[in-house]
């Protein structure tokens, strides 16, 4: 032991297994539709110049990356408003891969919610809440991942409302994520003309992570979730370093 508590804290998180839940991007990685591909040039190659600079021309949510309030709400928080201790939270994985694997279509809802607290317990407060589909496998194919049909309808799993004002409302969770592009499902956004569950997570005043990876690797219970971005001026949200620490 050393006579900095932390530090001593801190080679003990080490000797734990860490499990990075980001996916690496490029110009060619699957995004939102509406949303133009990242645009990557080298400026200055070590060849030439001895040192190497890029310029990366990319949307602010781009790749896996945080939400910020005002992302979707007028007069909310921007990323940079966010405290750092609401980007390092107590995790809950919910696994339904099972049921995506059966129907890309699935929506979770209340009653699923209920019947996995079931069998694994109720979930706690002020908690990071994860959606595993297992979606996330799908990546870096574009054309898998958006997983059109003939008219050109995607179908990818989601959250339903229902489900997602239970667990801010009942269980008084901090924050969500998923593997997915959206928060809805996208039978959901073509039926409502809307994102509603986006719109009403950000509307609680927090943030959601999308597009995460390898949720498979983390138990149910007992990991943290750390959320590291950088911190531009009025942002909407940013491509994130997500990553979990497991017990």
């Amino acid at each position: 032991m050393t006579q900095y508590p932390l530090w001593d804290q801190l080679e003990q998180l080490k000797q734990t297994e860490w499990v990075d839940l980001t996916h690496t991007f490029d110009e060619h990685s699957p995004r939102f539709s509406e949303f133009e591909k990242a645009e990557v040039s080298t400026l200055y190659n070590i060849e030439d110049h001895g040192f190497f600079v890029q310029r990366w021309n990319l949307v602010t949510q781009y790749g896996t990356h945080i939400d910020a309030p005002i992302h979707f709400v007028p007069h909310q928080r921007y990323l940079e408003e966010l405290e750092l201790k609401e980007l390092v939270l107590p995790l809950i994985v919910l696994d339904f891969s099972e049921a995506v694997a059966q129907d890309a279509d699935f929506i979770v809802t209340k009653d699923h919610i209920l019947q996995w607290e079931q069998v694994h317990g109720t979930i706690e407060p002020h908690t990071f809440v994860a959606l595993r589909t297992d979606w996330s496998k799908r990546w870096p194919n574009i054309e898998q991942f958006e997983n059109k049909d003939s008219d050109g309808q995607l179908h990818l799993p989601g959250w339903g409302l229902d489900a997602l004002q239970f667990l801010f409302e009942t269980r008084n969770i901090k924050a969500i994520g998923h593997e997915t592009f959206d928060t809805d499902a996208s039978v959901d956004v073509a039926k409502y003309g809307d994102i509603r569950g986006e719109r009403y997570v950000l509307g609680q005043d927090t943030y959601q992570i999308e597009l995460l990876t390898n949720l498979d690797q983390l138990p149910t219970r007992g990991a943290i979730i750390y959320t590291i971005s950088p911190k531009p001026k009025n942002a909407p949200g940013f491509p994130v370093r997500a990553f979990a620490i497991k017990p």
